[in-house]
């Protein structure tokens, strides 16, 4: 078991202020993997106070060598690339071969890329008789969720240490350990001092008292809309900034003339990727009905290609849920399906079969859901489909808007041109077509209740800049 006592406050590892541990549980064997501290109040108001008072002298170096030093993190992460994977397959129950290129080797990609990204952005310009220039907002608090724990962490803390911020982060005691790797990562970069904070704990006490603190100007959130809420209602306390990137329910409409094995297909990949426990998962599939039985009859034999099973076995694609808590919520939800009249084409809500031990959850898809019933409304974050069947595009169209969220979406269409015209339809952050490849480059973040502001690329640097004018 890992032990883990100390927490990094200004360039060291202390002991937290308060005594008690967290333990981070093993979502395979259900084992304890590790403990970590317990943070306090107190420890944030240590971190806070460090990150004030580095903020001066690393907000004026020389915008090079702040590049040079995230290019260097990313570097020096990259060669922990098979650790990291390996213990966020155990934190979260990604399989191996997917969480190494895609848990640990994305969150390297961010810092390495950083250097261009800061190239391409408009840094100062010209109006009239202004000069318009972007600076450091100050001292961000950044705080992070479990499902891709890493790869939202360097979201947030690479673009803010390379604009000049300093960074108090509190991730998801669910799944902690690989922040820890990346702390130890920065130590050995040489950054100085306070520019880069880590108090780990719960939310309620940690991740509040960073809202609240009047000498954070901005937090950075990405979790869940109701912890999202919570973060902007405190933050308003102090008029800081917060940007939110939270859930989703994401639509895929696969129009009349759309190639329904390739779709249906990819749509299922897109739905149970890392166990389902993706805010941009495409949960929904808005299919038209004259399709629904072709439609039926590629996703059960798709689902059933996707077994469950031990994260470290070869070629496995569907682990664990990261929790008891989540594996019980998404069984809720099943059996709600069954209860309000879906149509349960593969899985159910039982323990799959020769997996007694781990928070396996059986992937699952519904087809006849209706807009009104709860798993096409709510967000259910494990390995279960919705296919809703409509009688036209405009139909489909008007119930992929009908949602609380709009983080992303996907469109398939025989037709590129038309498949295009159909996206821009819709009230969402990012939307696929006819299966476009993921983009790191470009912006994510989404529309009503998915959040505000964007993340990636070099729109991943707005939300850690102010805009000043000088009149001359």
């Amino acid at each position: 078991m890992d032990v883990r006592d100390k927490i990094y406050i200004n360039g060291e590892w202390v002991a937290s202020t308060g005594t008690g541990s967290l333990e981070v549980i093993d979502s395979t064997t259900e084992e304890v993997l590790a403990t970590i501290p317990e943070g306090t109040a107190e420890d944030v108001d240590r971190a806070v106070k460090a990150a004030a008072a580095a903020f001066p002298s690393w907000s004026a170096r020389p915008q090079e060598e702040r590049v040079a030093m995230v290019v260097k993190i990313g570097e020096l992460l990259a060669m922990r690339m098979d650790k990291i994977g390996e213990l966020i397959s155990h934190e979260v129950g990604m399989p191996m071969g997917l969480s190494v290129p895609i848990q640990a080797g994305m969150p390297v990609g961010a810092f390495t890329d950083l250097a261009q990204h800061v190239a391409e952005f408009t840094w100062e310009e010209e109006i009239g008789n202004s000069l318009v220039v972007r600076e450091p907002i100050g001292v961000v608090g950044a705080i992070t969720p479990w499902n891709y724990p890493l790869y939202q962490i360097v979201l947030k803390v690479a673009p803010a240490i390379v604009t000049g911020c300093t960074v108090v982060l509190k991730p998801s005691e669910v799944a902690p350990l690989n922040a820890f790797e990346l702390a130890e990562v920065i130590d050995e970069a040489g950054l100085p001092a306070g520019v880069f904070n880590l108090v780990t704990g719960v939310g309620p006490v940690v991740g509040e008292a960073i809202a609240a603190h009047p000498l954070v100007d901005a937090v950075s959130f990405t979790g869940s809309t109701r912890a999202g809420k919570r973060v902007m209602v405190v933050g308003a306390e102090t008029v800081k900034r917060v940007t939110l990137e939270l859930g989703g329910k994401s639509a895929n409409i696969i129009l009349e003339d759309a190639d329904i094995p390739t779709a249906v297909s990819a749509g299922i990949f897109g739905c149970f990727l890392n166990s389902g426990q993706t805010c941009s998962a495409l949960t929904r599939m808005i299919v038209p009905r004259s399709k629904l039985a072709e439609v039926e009859e590629v996703a059960a034999a798709t689902a059933a290609a996707f077994p469950p099973g031990d994260p470290f076995a070869e070629g496995a694609m569907v682990g664990p849920l990261v929790s008891a808590i989540q594996q019980e919520r998404v069984r809720g939800f099943i059996k709600k399906g069954i209860d309000e009249g879906a149509k349960l084409l593969i899985g159910g809500a039982e323990q799959p079969e020769g997996l007694e031990k781990g928070f396996f959850i059986q992937p699952t898809v519904f087809s006849d859901v209706t807009r009104d019933m709860t798993i096409a409304r709510e967000e259910i974050f494990g390995p279960v489909l919705s296919i809703i069947p409509v009688d036209s595009e405009e139909e489909a169209i008007e119930i992929a808007n009908d949602s609380d969220y709009g983080l992303a979406g996907s469109v398939w269409s025989g037709d590129p041109a038309h498949a295009e015209e159909v996206a821009r339809k819709l009230r969402t952050g990012q939307v696929d077509i006819n299966g476009g490849a993921f983009n790191v480059s470009a912006p994510f973040g989404g529309y009503k209740q998915s959040g505000n502001g964007r993340e990636r690329g070099k729109f991943g640097l707005d939300e850690f800049l102010e805009t000043k004018s000088l009149q001359r």
